[in-house]
């Protein structure tokens, strides 16, 4: 995602002559690309036949994913998932972009759209299935579902597997700066974001219900907690960190830690994967205390006008051409069991993407949607400690000027008279 951007400003600024000896260099880089082979990817699907029943009857299905969470065939070799669903059955993608699930779910709950796939998050499956607002799957026209690994089946949001289809997952840890923090990757826990040593240069997740989790597990809590008093200990430890945090951000973090503007910051492991890439100074651990183990899955909602059309999408998604083509161009991890097969061995052994089983199955969480108390006893509370944020030693500045302003004022005020006084006699 990111570090494609980057690498095409980066070649856009050596062709302009901004950086001094760029040219040279990237011309002798150029020469090596010239002798490297690129692999093409190639699509074969198990039944070919399966994707003729929508033929040239003019159908579309309008997909609602998060952004850059596909292939798209901009890069040499990789193929257009979209373009290549639309050459094999006829149907045309409409496709567009949400940021968050709760823009996504504003969107569908407004009825300003309507949409046949969508592809949100574990708590927000929740959400959706409670509300009634997606529907259940014939998972006959989801053959590819067989190629869903057993520990990503019969999740905590989908009990059943009756409403979603995984499609990617990941989880949650610690980006840190190696250079200076010397800790061994296995001292490395959620306390280090608690840490006075290193007061400023923290960054912390600008969203309550990661920040809470994060607290929660270093009390010992569950992560879906709905304990009022619970909730309470965990606003608390977050206020206590307040004070040594620079800025609660998310998208920030990258450009931040990537500039050395901080040194430590919480981050999702397939975003660590793409700034790890770009920037050897910098390290990613997953606590060994434990984390949240997040799951984006598909669904297709009560309101589509397109259920088969948008099941034999879901299930191209799962072909295994099609499962690593995303895989291999989002840097996520793949509950898909042929897509992880096709995987560098680097990349299956890699304890970023895919962690110890023993460990998932021991430390890992997967969010459930929290009930409406919760959620909102949780949001009050982030919204009180948020509002405090800038609350430090220069509290103090506004008040202690104003009064020294008064005191000021009422000084001139008395010389004024007593000189006035004086000037009577």
């Amino acid at each position: 995602m990111k570090k494609r951007f980057f690498s095409l400003l980066m070649a856009s600024l050596c062709m302009a002559g901004i950086f001094a000896g760029c040219s040279a260099e990237t011309a002798d880089e150029e020469e090596d690309d010239g002798d490297e082979e690129v692999t093409e990817q190639t699509l074969t699907v198990s039944d070919p036949d399966y994707y003729t029943r929508f033929k040239d009857k003019g159908i579309s299905i309008n997909v609602y994913n998060w952004g850059e969470y596909i292939s798209t065939g901009a890069d040499e070799g990789t193929l257009d998932v979209n373009g290549e669903f639309e050459k094999l059955t006829g149907i045309k993608v409409n496709y567009t972009n949400f940021a968050t699930n709760e823009e996504m779910y504003a969107k569908m709950k407004g009825g300003a759209a309507s949409y046949d796939v969508i592809i949100p998050s574990d708590y927000m499956i929740s959400k959706l299935i409670k509300e009634d607002m997606i529907q259940k799957l014939d998972m006959e026209n989801i053959p590819n579902f067989s190629y869903i690994m057993d520990n990503f089946r019969n999740m905590a949001y989908d009990p059943a597997n009756e409403y979603t289809v995984p499609y990617t997952w990941g989880t949650v840890g610690i980006i840190y700066d190696t250079t200076m923090i010397d800790l061994a990757p296995e001292d490395i826990d959620w306390d280090l974001l608690w840490n006075e040593d290193y007061a400023d240069q923290i960054l912390m997740f600008d969203n309550p219900r990661d920040a809470f989790a994060i607290s929660e597990i270093m009390q010992g809590y569950s992560i879906n907690t709905e304990d009022p008093e619970e909730l309470e200990a965990a606003a608390a430890k977050l206020t206590k960190q307040k004070k040594i945090v620079q800025g609660y951000v998310m998208d920030e973090i990258f450009d931040k830690m990537g500039a050395g503007d901080a040194l430590i910051a919480p981050y999702y492991a397939g975003d660590a994967l793409t700034i790890l890439e770009e920037n050897d100074s910098l390290g990613f651990v997953v606590p060994k205390s434990g984390t949240n183990l997040f799951i984006d899955a598909m669904c297709i909602p009560t309101t589509s006008r397109q259920k088969e059309a948008a099941e034999m999408y879901i299930n191209f998604m799962c072909e295994p051409d099609i499962a690593y083509a995303n895989i291999d161009y989002i840097c996520y991890s793949t509950p898909h069991q042929a897509a992880f097969d096709m995987l560098d061995e680097e990349v299956r052994n890699s304890s970023v993407s895919y962690p110890d089983s023993q460990f998932i199955a021991d430390k890992t969480t997967v969010f459930v949607n929290l009930s409406d108390e919760a959620n909102q006893q949780m949001q009050d509370l982030w919204t009180e400690m948020k509002s405090a944020e800038d609350e430090n030693t220069n509290k103090w500045i506004a008040p202690v000027f104003l009064i020294a302003s008064i005191v000021f004022m009422v000084v001139v005020l008395i010389r004024r008279r007593i000189k006035s006084k004086k000037d009577i006699f």
